[in-house]
């Protein structure tokens, strides 16, 4: 028979135990309920900042932007999934994605969250017409994901089809058509838009194609509008290696000139469709600009170009080659006051396209 004692030692025991959890209990309860606060309040201040963003947009812009939930975006890429990808760089990645209220669509989420860098893309580019500048469709800002909403081209990038990852070769009536309406586009960025708009990123992979490869100037990420104080505005060298105006280098100052030289560059890619920096080639010869520059000077630019564009060789497009390589050659001239205007660029490239399309004609003949 137990004694008064020990029937009264296990009930203290027992008290103390079910404190002890109680307690256990109580702790993570709490813990549990400031952790789910804390989320609770970093979703208000995300919403919030999304919501302070897209207003400070809206007052920026004299357009209206259209805005997309992030769940419809969600869905649209399949929860962003690796299969939707179109293409990633070192600030975003682009998916395809289908939204219902505007079909197939390009999807570009920024890896950044400079919000200056988000308004100013957007601004820049709602602000702009042409019809070889992609078009921007709305925005998704929320839940710390900031995110732009491009029409699709669905025919890849230039670089693509001059590299044969895509499409069965480029004609060069196609690389000649392609270049006057890129250059077209860029000369309407510096002369119809006030304050011009220098592009900072002209490059075949920001060139896209649609169906009937039709060219659109896309990614305005580093696109900056001009100063009134432009021959004095200073800025950093941005941009992809070996587009890169070399006097941005020297002097760090911004003018419509270093787009002429990428575009120059762009060019000799359209001769060549060699790549544009290549440690494979002889050192001299690393950086396309340097190769072209100098086999073009030397009067040897049948030596470099694309083996492709030679099987439908002719004497008009031996010339037309000749012409392209000559305007290619004055855009990469070093000192910027030797390079031409784009605009100057855009209407020597009509009048080659022009003098291509009439000798294609008396051909058919």
């Amino acid at each position: 028979m137990r004694s008064l004692s020990s029937i009264s030692g296990d009930c203290w025991s027992g008290s103390k135990v079910g404190a002890f959890l109680g307690g256990v209990l109580a702790a993570v309860s709490l813990m549990l309920g400031v952790a789910f606060f804390r989320e609770y309040i970093r979703r208000l201040s995300t919403a919030s900042r999304g919501k302070q963003i897209t207003r400070r947009l809206l007052s920026q812009t004299s357009c209206t932007v259209a805005t997309f939930s992030l769940k419809n975006v969600e869905r649209a890429t399949s929860n962003f999934a690796g299969t939707s990808v179109l293409g990633a760089g070192a600030y975003s990645t682009v998916y395809v994605g289908k939204l219902s209220n505007a079909g197939l669509v390009a999807i570009k989420r920024l890896k950044h969250d400079d919000v200056d860098l988000i308004i100013n893309e957007i601004k820049l580019v709602s602000s702009v017409s042409h019809p070889n500048v992609v078009r921007l469709l709305g925005c998704c800002i929320e839940s710390g994901e900031h995110i732009l909403v491009y029409e699709f081209m669905p025919n890849g990038t230039l670089s693509q089809h001059l590299r044969r990852k895509r499409g069965d070769g480029l004609s060069w009536h196609a690389r000649v058509s392609i270049a006057a309406d890129v250059a077209t586009a860029v000369a309407y960025l510096h002369t119809a838009v006030q304050p011009p708009i220098y592009h900072r990123d002209v490059k075949s992979s920001n060139i896209l194609l649609d169906y009937d490869l039709r060219p659109k100037l896309a990614d305005f990420g580093l696109a900056t509008p001009a100063m009134v104080e432009s021959s004095n505005a200073s800025t950093v060298p941005q941009g992809t290696m070996g587009y890169v105006d070399p006097q941005c280098h020297c002097n760090f100052h911004l003018s419509d000139k270093c787009d002429v030289y990428s575009f120059g560059v762009v060019l000799v890619e359209m001769i060549t469709a060699m790549k544009v920096v290549d440690f494979g080639r002889a050192t001299s010869e690393v950086n396309l600009a340097a190769l072209a520059t100098d086999r073009i000077g030397k009067g040897m630019v049948e030596d470099i170009v694309d083996p492709f564009i030679k099987g439908d060789w002719d004497d008009r497009t031996r010339a037309s080659v000749q012409e392209v390589a000559e305007v290619a050659f004055r855009c990469l001239a070093f000192y910027r006051e030797a390079r031409p205007s784009m605009a100057e660029v855009a209407e020597e490239l009509e009048r080659i396209r022009i003098e291509d399309r009439r000798s294609a004609v008396e051909k058919a003949r």
